[in-house]
């Protein structure tokens, strides 16, 4: 039977938007007598609820069951949780990219960004606690996730968004406005600030079902593969998509003089080389030897033909 994505997304969503409202609610978290502040608990579910297509957490749990060999259910704590804190990882980088001493941006997700709703101060503190919820998440304590599998997966997560991972990457981004990057010096600048965290997405659900050495080195090159074809099919559709379509503001990087492959390659090569990667995705997943990789291989596909 041919594999279908949208009910596979949709029965995936519906668990990952569940646990991301619960660990967002107004209730006191796990540990504590008190809730969160109410002003500081509603920017961050204002960042991260309602919006966002969550292909992080997809990847995540596709990759979980692509190891495990069967869907994921309610008792797969170690999954769900590590699709969560990656979504909870990506909105925290939103939010504060967003702000005017970043990107200064004044629209996401279809919506007015986080700094104009709530305030520079609000939208700082809420991307803060939302990176360190991210990490609560990962490490529970009720023994519903194996300690050895917390550390592999906050291990994980935050060499993706750190120094080395994502803030390293905004970090050269930043120093790179109005010059002109070689394509050696961009594609590292892209597979830190928006690949590392897609690859740990993959990585973070083979993690929770501990695949062989061959298959997670395999997934590891779909992973990276996957991560740069996005921001390439991101570069494309900054120049080819309006802003109500993106639920961004479009056009942003040309007016800011900010490096990206269609400034470098030109539309048709970004084109050609996003497909090129999304044919190295493609051959990653039939190294590992793995059953299936449906939902792998739907979800590399539509990155690459995604609409925002």
């Amino acid at each position: 039977m041919a594999f279908s994505l949208q009910p596979w997304i949709s029965q995936h969503l519906q668990q990952v938007e569940s646990a991301l409202s619960q660990w967002l609610g107004p209730h006191a978290p796990p540990g504590s007598a008190w809730p969160a502040p109410e002003d500081l608990n509603s920017a961050m579910r204002y960042a991260v609820l309602d919006g966002g297509k969550r292909l992080r957490p997809l990847l995540v749990l596709a990759a979980f069951e692509a190891v495990q060999g069967r869907p994921a259910t309610a008792s797969d704590q170690a999954p769900l949780r590590a699709a969560c804190a990656v979504e909870l990882i990506h909105a925290y980088s939103l939010v504060h990219d967003d702000m005017p001493c970043m990107d200064n941006d004044v629209l996401r997700r279809g919506k007015p960004t986080v700094h104009v709703q709530f305030g520079q101060a609000g939208a700082l503190l809420a991307g803060d606690a939302l990176q360190t919820l991210a990490f609560e998440v990962l490490t529970p304590l009720d023994g519903s996730v194996d300690p050895a599998v917390q550390a592999r997966l906050c291990g994980l997560l935050a060499r993706a968004s750190g120094r080395v991972g994502m803030a390293g990457g905004q970090a050269i981004d930043l120093a790179s406005v109005g010059r002109s990057l070689t394509e050696d010096s961009l594609r590292h600048m892209h597979q830190l600030k928006t690949g590392a965290l897609l690859q740990a997405s993959v990585m973070m659900g083979a993690a929770c079902a501990q695949p062989a050495a061959h298959a997670a080195q395999a997934l590891e090159a779909f992973g990276q593969a996957i991560g740069l074809a996005f921001q390439v099919v991101d570069d494309v559709l900054d120049v080819t998509a309006d802003s109500a379509t993106l639920g961004k503001t479009a056009g942003k990087d040309a007016d800011n003089d900010k490096p990206t492959y269609v400034a470098l390659m030109g539309l048709e090569r970004s084109r050609a080389y996003a497909a090129a990667l999304a044919e190295q995705a493609h051959a990653a997943l039939r190294e590992t030897g793995l059953p299936d990789t449906a939902a792998l291989v739907a979800l590399a596909d539509m990155v690459i033909h995604r609409v925002h």
